[in-house]
């Protein structure tokens, strides 16, 4: 059972919090650091510094040249890679076990040394990585940026989430080496960091190997004070945009403020959007797609987050001529029928077994343990959490699911996106 899994917790002396769970199934072991730093850390004009730091982050540090912390994890027969977020940057390598030291003195090396490793070249590299990356995933996708409008219309100007982690080209040209050097100086140090070692491990020989690369890394012991996310619950009114672009047909997307992650409320609204919105057997694909066939696709899905309120993400995609008000006016109708009756005992009952399948795929893996023990370690501070985190969702009510949707999924708190094509115009 996943759940029998021990977990056992240490810190070093500069911070580092370490998280260690051997499971013995499989001879490979999952290195996942997360440090406490995402686009929200950002200050104006510095959108886009954490994502960067993705890409410098590969690009060599001072015992490691070049692509070498790929070479040698891929050479040891690994795999590897980084994300980046609203909330925390994210590094992390799944080797076979016998590799873990390899896989603990790379990110030991970039941890401690990574700013002697970057200069300009590395800087106008990692500058023509992101504006590539966001030309390809963004700026030349058909409703590619459509993400992005929504986020900066539900959390307004100033806000910390009002950009997302991809930031801007300007900001990204603008920045200077030593602002960039500064900002590594900040936060990704090891006591704004969590450790965690998954799998076929011994943990004494595991903590030893910690200590000897990662515990003469020196922590500054002070950041800027963490900027405000509160908002109030609604947005008080609904918030649109008209675009005109080059896509394939009609949308309708729509973005609603949700409680925050770590409340009950936040779980209920996860069944709510898995029901209206979770796949081929939602209310909104059944109705729009299968009934209507107004709509090539319908989905709702929940970006979670711990320091803002969340946003529940709504993509409705048009067939044919259907127009965009055919498609709102049909969302609409289906979440306040859904409002002021409820899920079915059905269909909360599948809903619950969809998140609960999705949460045990996740922990199957020492990988995605190893990401989740982080999560709560860092968003929450404990990360025992993870064991009660699927109970929560299975104790819903109905009656809980219904008052979320009554509450939040409501036209005065929303940011709605409609797309036209430029061939109707």
């Amino acid at each position: 059972m996943i759940a029998s899994v021990n977990i056992t917790e240490h810190r070093l002396a500069n911070g580092l919090r370490v998280v260690l769970s051997e499971d013995h199934n499989t001879p490979v072991a999952a290195v996942n650091i997360w440090y406490d730093v995402g686009s929200r850390h950002e200050g104006p004009g510095q959108t886009g510094l954490t994502h960067m730091f993705c890409k410098l982050m590969f690009y060599g540090s001072a015992s490691v040249a070049g692509n070498g912390h790929f070479e040698l994890v891929q050479g040891a027969g690994g795999s590897l890679n980084a994300t980046t977020s609203f909330e925390r940057a994210n590094f992390f390598e799944t080797v076979p076990a016998h590799h873990l030291e390899l896989a603990l003195w790379l990110e030991a090396d970039r941890m401690g040394s990574l700013l002697a490793a970057i200069g300009d070249t590395e800087m106008d590299w990692a500058r023509d990585v992101c504006v590539n990356e966001r030309r390809q995933r963004y700026d030349n996708v058909p409703y590619g940026t459509g993400f992005e409008k929504l986020t900066a219309m539900v959390y307004p100007e100033g806000h910390p989430y009002h950009h997302t982690p991809i930031g801007s080209d300007a900001d990204r040209n603008a920045v200077t080496l030593e602002q960039v050097r500064a900002y590594f100086r900040t936060y990704y140090t090891p006591d704004n960091a969590v450790l965690c070692v998954v799998g076929d491990i011994d943990t004494d020989q595991t903590l030893a190997w910690i200590e000897k690369y990662f515990g003469s890394i020196s922590s500054p012991g002070r950041r800027p004070t963490r900027r405000d996310g509160s908002l109030p619950d609604l947005i008080g009114r609904e918030l649109r945009e008209a675009v005109e672009d080059y896509v394939p047909s009609r949308a309708v997307m729509a973005a609603y403020r949700l409680p925050r992650d770590g409340k009950r409320a936040c779980d209920a609204a996860d069944l709510a959007l898995t029901i209206l919105g979770g796949g081929e057997s939602s209310r909104l694909y059944n109705r729009l797609v299968r009934r209507d066939r107004i709509a090539v696709t319908a989905g709702f899905g929940l970006l979670r987050l711990s320091g803002a309120p969340c946003l529940g993400w709504l993509d409705v995609k048009a067939s044919g001529h259907a127009s965009t008000n055919a498609l709102e006016a049909a969302v609409d109708d289906e979440l306040i029928r859904f409002a002021t009756d409820g899920p079915t005992p059905d269909e909360l009952e599948r809903a619950q077994a969809q998140l609960e399948r999705e949460w045990l795929d996740r922990l199957a893996t020492v990988a995605g343990r190893a990401d989740e023990l982080c999560r709560f370690a860092v968003l929450f501070g404990d990360p025992q959490l993870v064991w009660s985190a699927l109970g929560n969702v299975l104790t819903i009510t109905p009656g809980e699911v219904r008052a979320v949707a009554a509450r939040y999924l409501v036209r005065n708190n929303r940011a709605v996106l409609t797309y036209e094509p430029y061939w109707d115009s």
